[in-house]
């Protein structure tokens, strides 16, 4: 079932399980509808008491904060608690030291079963100290950016925590990125300092991180030293220079103790890159007070996390998921968190549950593709375990269809457990639409109602007016500041304001279309501008098209994105060559090659169609809706025999300047050309 349909339908609903008001588990922090409402009529109506009393609450503060809040979406001029100082290491990790050193703060299930270990708070605390005095005696200052480009080891939550110690900006690089995303982003942010590692494990397969970065080294001159953490200890991975040095040998030399830089509230704790409509990724900058807060709530709230719970978010670092839902929000919380290094499916797809029985996870977070590829596996993977630890299941990246959800709810869950199917962004910072498992009825398929601070409306897309009253449809802003919302796009704040802020006037624009449903309930509907959402990565097809252009058989290329039942979309590219009289075979093969080497290998495209001449307007414009339509082969060869049935589903064809190439891509796309 579509979210079309389950809206239209009128999705079932689930009341909060009635365990969580039985005394079986422990009492909600948020417990009844009416204490979610009177909380969130608040946080909209007044955030200044309502924030500046969570802030007070959940944070530790070097210097208490007088303003709480200031500026808007007019200026993007947002500043939260501007006046108060802190430091997000302390908060995630002395005091929660200081106060209780033998916890678990961090268990690492590695790539192979049985062989990861457990972090205390008191060994965190170390070995971040370590580190920090590592990065110091290589003379990284507050301000200084550090580049982290590491698999999923608790030595990238110590870089990212040593980093915010001492004040540097960290730019975490997700691990699957080529060497030439991994160089556009160290020369976008003028990184002073690369954190790798010689290999990364995943799926029992070995990664060259080490030799990748070494390729995007040649050209990034702003690089002083390049610390390697030595994963496999393979012999054959190579020191090209003198300034890699490996992390063990730095750390065995330095003190433990390193004392947190004091930082002011609105100091850049990270900056973390994301796809936009154009090909160039964006920088999205958070800051220190606000983004934490927004993170150690919402976990908190939306998890309902208590003392002795074990969070298992099964993201990467390298996006925002593994910022605020592994290290930043259930760190400064103070429970116990996972690092999972390695893939559902690995060694059998049991791997999951088996992870949730042997750690005993009372919350567990992960992606609806993952939801979906496990699902079509089959029940017998799941059956052998308990998972009676389990209180709340999470989604997270894209939207949920309503028949993973169910089965998400009745066979992990076994109608036991609290789902949130969460909704937010890289810029958000924190999660902005979700259920609460104390409180919240949930449907299938509807990320439900909005956080505390979170004031929704919905759109007219063409017009900008705001859609009242439920039953609308249109696109998803939000009308005033939150504390977690990204600053600005590092070094390029105009791009900031003509990305969130100038599309709808007075608003931040989220670029995902939405439905708010007969009872209130919010349908996110994916995005309206041209960013593909595959796995929950988030694509821009500027960027895609922009790699495809680069290889010299390339005369012009459109990128689009489809459904698909596993990862939500997938992406298929039409390009036309320079020469007609090339090897289509090869040249598929190699554009493939060119997109997994300027992106990555996780932006592979499901489909490549080489076509004589892309579908153009007279002015030149390239009609993508019609490359979407025959792409996802909503239009087939049956309606070539029938011009206004082809009409209909294609729309207007007269503006086009070559009509006839429609056929020629849907026999295309058919296997018939």
């Amino acid at each position: 079932m579509s979210i079309e349909e389950a809206v239209t339908e009128s999705a079932p609903i689930f009341p909060p399980p009635e365990r969580f008001q039985q005394g079986e588990v422990p009492v909600p922090h948020i417990n009844s509808l009416e204490q979610y409402k009177e909380l969130h009529e608040e946080s909209v109506k007044n955030p200044t008491a309502f924030w500046g009393r969570v802030a007070k609450e959940l944070l530790h503060w070097y210097r208490p904060f007088t303003q709480v809040n200031y500026g808007g979406f007019v200026d993007g001029d947002v500043q939260w608690f501007s006046d108060g100082q802190l430091n997000v290491a302390y908060n995630c990790v002395d005091r929660h030291a200081f106060a209780n050193p033998d916890k678990v703060a961090i268990i690492w299930e590695s790539d192979e079963p049985g062989q990861g270990e457990k972090i205390t708070y008191r060994q965190l605390y170390q070995e971040v100290g370590k580190f920090a005095n590592v990065l110091k005696k290589y003379k990284v200052r507050k301000g200084d950016t550090v580049c982290i480009y590491m698999p999923m080891v608790p030595e990238a939550a110590y870089a990212m925590l040593a980093c915010a110690r001492i004040g540097a900006v960290h730019s975490v690089v997700f691990a699957g990125f080529s060497a030439d995303a991994l160089r556009d982003r160290i020369q976008d942010a003028g990184c002073k300092i690369l954190v790798t590692a010689d290999q990364g494990k995943r799926g029992g397969k070995s990664i060259g991180l080490k030799v990748i970065a070494d390729q995007a080294l040649a050209d990034c001159p702003s690089i002083e030293k390049v610390i390697v953490y030595q994963r496999t200890g393979d012999i054959s991975v190579p020191f090209s220079s003198p300034r890699d040095v490996w992390w063990h040998e730095e750390v065995d030399n330095q003190s433990p103790v390193c004392p947190a830089e004091t930082m002011n509230a609105e100091d850049p704790l990270f900056m973390l890159y994301t796809s936009g409509s154009t090909g160039k990724p964006k920088g999205v900058v958070h800051t220190t007070a606000g983004y934490l807060l927004g993170a150690t709530a919402t976990v908190k709230y939306i998890f309902d996390l208590h003392e002795n719970d074990r969070f298992g978010c099964m993201a990467d670092v390298g996006w925002i998921t593994g910022h605020s839902y592994i290290v930043y929000g259930p760190l400064s919380n103070g429970i116990t968190t996972v690092i999972f290094e390695s893939i559902p499916t690995y060694p059998t797809p049991s791997r999951y549950w088996q992870l949730i029985d042997d750690h005993q996870l009372t919350q567990f977070y992960t992606a609806p593709t993952a939801i979906r590829a496990l699902r079509r596996l089959g029940d017998e993977h799941v059956e052998p375990y308990k998972l009676d630890s389990l209180r709340v299941l999470g989604s997270v990246g894209e939207p949920i269809n309503p028949e993973a959800w169910l089965w998400y709810h009745k066979v992990i869950g076994r109608e036991r457990c609290a789902i949130v199917d969460t909704y937010w962004q890289t810029e958000t910072g924190s999660i902005i639409v979700t259920p609460l498992p104390g409180a919240i009825a949930t449907k299938p398929g509807s990320a439900t109602l909005p956080f505390f601070g979170i004031d929704l409306a919905v759109l007219d897309p063409t017009t900008g007016q705001e859609l009242l009253g439920n039953d609308v449809t249109g696109v998803l802003a939000i009308r005033q500041p939150f504390p977690s919302i990204a600053r600005t796009v590092y070094d390029n704040h105009i791009r900031y304001l003509d990305t969130y802020m100038k599309p709808y006037h007075k608003y931040y624009f989220t670029g995902d279309g939405v439905t708010r449903d007969a009872d209130g309930y919010y349908w996110i509907r994916g995005r309206v501008d041209d960013v593909i959402n595959v796995s929950g990565h988030r694509l821009s097809t500027a960027e895609i098209e922009s790699a495809l252009i680069l290889h010299p058989a390339c005369a012009e290329a459109a990128v689009v994105g489809i459904n698909d039942d596993v990862t939500g979309q997938a992406i298929v590219c039409f390009a036309s060559l320079k020469s007609h009289h090339a090897d289509e075979t090869a040249i598929t093969k190699a554009f493939v090659a060119q997109i997994r080497t300027h992106i990555g290998p996780f932006a592979t495209p499901k489909r490549i169609v080489i076509t004589p001449e892309l579908p153009k307007t007279r002015s030149g414009k390239i009609m993508r809706r019609i490359l979407r339509k025959v792409a996802g082969q909503e239009v087939t060869l049956a309606d070539l025999e029938d011009e206004d049935g082809l009409r209909n589903k294609l729309g207007d064809l007269s503006t086009l300047a070559d009509p006839s190439i429609v056929p020629t891509l849907i026999k295309k796309v058919a296997g018939r050309q």
